[in-house]
C-alpha cells in the first residue's frame, strides 16, 4: 500500500470504493470472503454513502484492491470518481 499511504481513506469517495471494487475484479461477496470480519453489507453500505468502515478496515479493503490494479488504475479511479 506504499503509493497510498499517504490517503486518508475517508477521501475516497463511495463511488469510487465501489469502482475500485469492481476495477480490481471482486463482488461484494468476494470482498467479504477475502477480508475477516467484513460484511457484504458493510461494502455495499461504503459504497452507497450511507454508512462508513473504521479507517483501518478501509485500508485492508484498499490493500486488497491494490493487490489487483495498478497505481496509474488506482489514481485514476480515485482522482476523477
Amino acid at each position: 500500500m506504499d503509493a497510498f499511504e499517504d490517503w486518508e481513506p475517508d477521501q475516497i469517495s463511495p463511488l469510487a470504493w465501489r469502482l475500485l471494487r469492481v476495477a480490481a475484479g471482486y463482488e461484494q461477496r468476494a470482498v467479504e470472503r477475502e477480508v475477516d470480519d467484513l460484511m457484504q453489507a458493510h461494502v455495499s453500505m461504503l459504497e452507497s454513502g450511507s454508512r462508513s468502515l473504521s479507517p483501518s478496515r478501509r485500508r485492508v479493503l484498499l490493500a486488497l484492491y491494490e493487490a489487483e490494479l495498478t497505481d496509474a488504475q488506482m489514481r485514476a479511479i480515485v482522482d476523477h470518481f
